[in-house]
């Protein structure tokens, strides 16, 4: 297994609540060979009680990086897996997290991945969720499935461990997929091209963005296929301002 792969994973936390929490679930990635840690502005942070509870993953904790928030957080990331316990209205699938960490393996071969995770009382917003390419769900009973946060961050941990023990030699994507922050500009070009179109109508445009989010989230757009789809869109773009003047 090698040590570059899990130095390309990144375990998100947003909005924390517990310094607590942030000092185990610090302990928790460490005993699964992780290391980088990333805090979505943690109410408080650093802490001592966040100190206490790491235990040996304090160097975890001094090199935490804080964000202000989940954009700058996955900014480099090809692949965002978002955990949530909460059914969500989303057209692509949420997977058990057995599943969802054989994709985080394979990417993390050669590009950057984040687990990201709410806070403590509300999870992740459906606006976070979103912003992310995966859903995963840790499998519990139905009359008892809330998670310690660390707890969750454990066992996700855990199961990215056990999926690179299988695959030792995991090997890289096929092609290179495009960065978040790359995905967010298209998404930004694509809405507002829609909008001079008159496609997109001002009355419900989150509907119809949420939409076009999860169907280009499902197919993980290359970073070649996202400047195609970037040039179209200027053409077009282009084409409309020279047909209204």
């Amino acid at each position: 297994m090698s040590s570059d792969l899990f130095s390309r994973i990144r375990v998100v936390l947003s909005c924390t609540f517990h310094p607590g929490n942030i000092g185990s679930a610090a302990r928790a990635i460490k005993t699964m060979g992780l290391s980088r840690l990333v805090l979505v502005s943690p109410v408080r942070f650093p802490d001592r009680e966040a100190n206490a509870l790491a235990s040996n993953a304090v160097d975890v904790l001094e090199n935490a990086v804080v964000c202000s928030s989940l954009d700058e957080a996955l900014a480099g990331t090809a692949l965002q897996i978002a955990f949530t316990a909460r059914s969500r209205a989303l057209s692509h699938a949420s997977l058990p997290v057995r599943e969802a960490v054989v994709d985080a393996v394979s990417v993390a071969a050669s590009q950057e991945v984040a687990l990201v995770f709410g806070n403590e009382t509300v999870g992740l917003s459906n606006e976070d969720v979103i912003r992310c390419n995966r859903v995963a769900f840790i499998p519990t009973d139905a009359e008892s499935s809330s998670l310690n946060l660390a707890a969750a961050v454990q066992i996700a941990a855990y199961e990215l461990r056990l999926a690179a023990l299988g695959s030792p030699g995991a090997q890289e994507s096929a092609s290179e997929l495009a960065p978040h922050e790359e995905m967010e500009r298209f998404f930004a070009h694509l809405e507002k091209s829609i909008y001079a179109s008159s496609f997109l109508q001002p009355d419900n445009p989150r509907r119809m963005m949420e939409r076009l989010r999860r169907q280009f989230g499902r197919s993980g757009l290359e970073k070649e296929e996202v400047n195609i789809w970037r040039g179209m869109l200027s053409a077009w773009d282009e084409k409309s301002k020279k047909g209204n003047s």
